[in-house]
């Protein structure tokens, strides 16, 4: 079985069982995410791999990280990530990408990205939910964050926290690749 395969598998055995566990029916998952009830339906039978805005979405909706979207089977108080366990979320062709380490679910989702953007590469975030915090460190290049329209340049040893309630982005307008690392906390479901 492929890694996409797996994944799709994962995706689709989590979403029901979270789904579940939040006492959520097919419409009302819906329009809690804003995801269509038609795609939750094809995701939890496994018939398709969503975009990285979908599945954010609907993590975001059942109040819980990507990392348990896609396993909800914890173990023991640590946990160890080895790098070929880390999840590819987000790529491009010329080389960019995103991937989820890490993730925790007390007391709300935690979770602990790295990026790499290529000069030019963007990529865009819908805004998250209320009390939502993003923390990230420039290792490499500088980033250009965009928060609610407005840019901020950040640059490599930089770091920079931001309420993530708003649509924001990050982009690489310079000449040579950024590296980052980002950890987003969202807050647990009332």
């Amino acid at each position: 079985m492929s890694d996409l395969d797996q994944l799709t598998q994962s995706l689709a055995r989590n979403l029901k069982h979270w789904r579940g566990q939040r006492s959520l029916t097919l419409d009302g998952l819906a329009t809690r995410s804003g995801v269509s009830r038609g795609m939750i339906i094809q995701i939890e039978q496994a018939r398709t791999n969503p975009s990285v805005g979908t599945t954010v979405k609907l993590a975001d909706a059942l109040g819980i990280s990507i990392t348990t979207l896609l396993d909800y089977e914890q173990g023991p108080q640590v946990r160890l990530v080895p790098p070929q366990a880390a999840v590819r979320m987000w790529s491009t062709s010329t080389g960019s990408s995103t991937t989820l380490l890490i993730g925790a679910e007390n007391p709300g989702p935690l979770e602990l990205w790295s990026w790499r953007l290529m000069p030019g590469d963007h990529s865009e975030s819908d805004a998250h939910p209320e009390g939502t915090v993003e923390l990230l460190h420039v290792t490499a290049g500088e980033l250009t964050l965009v928060v609610d329209g407005e840019s901020h340049e950040v640059s490599a040893g930089t770091s920079a926290s931001f309420d993530a309630q708003v649509p924001h982005g990050y982009r690489n307008e310079g000449a040579t690749v950024v590296e980052m690392t980002m950890v987003v906390s969202v807050p647990p479901v009332r």
